[in-house]
């Protein structure tokens, strides 16, 4: 089995959100945000399988977190938890948007990912701190 090439790492969890920070084979690169459902958010701690596939809503390539009982769990752009129907939501940075933290320069921070995961057909994602 593969050593997970992506760490999804919690490290806030609130009333507008779950906030990670994201780090691909060891190296910080962006933050994100998910929605929370009662208490967390869907995707729980362990390793996952992220395949190759397309944000329909969006009209752009991304990736597909393989998490049993859940479909179209994907990484895509957005600012806040609403943006988010649990998907992870990717940023450069955290802020304030509307009274809600959120993450910002979402384009910015999704084209990165999509960069370091450029050629990739699937990848393992770890997600520690929940």
């Amino acid at each position: 089995m593969s050593e997970p090439r992506l760490e999804l790492h919690t490290v806030a969890r609130r009333d507008d959100g779950c906030f990670s920070v994201l780090l691909w084979d060891g190296r910080p690169f962006a933050v994100s945000v998910e929605h929370t459902y009662g208490e967390w958010p869907k995707i729980p701690a362990g390793e996952f399988w992220c395949l190759r596939d397309v944000y329909h809503k969006g009209g752009y390539e991304t990736f597909e977190i393989q998490l049993p009982g859940h479909d179209r769990v994907l990484f895509h752009k957005g600012n806040t938890e609403d943006d988010s129907a649990g998907c992870v939501v990717v940023g450069e940075s955290f802020g304030v948007l509307k009274e809600m933290t959120a993450v910002q320069d979402s384009k910015g921070g999704f084209e990165e990912f999509m960069l370091l995961a450029k050629g990739l057909n699937s990848f393992k994602m770890k997600v520690t701190g929940r």
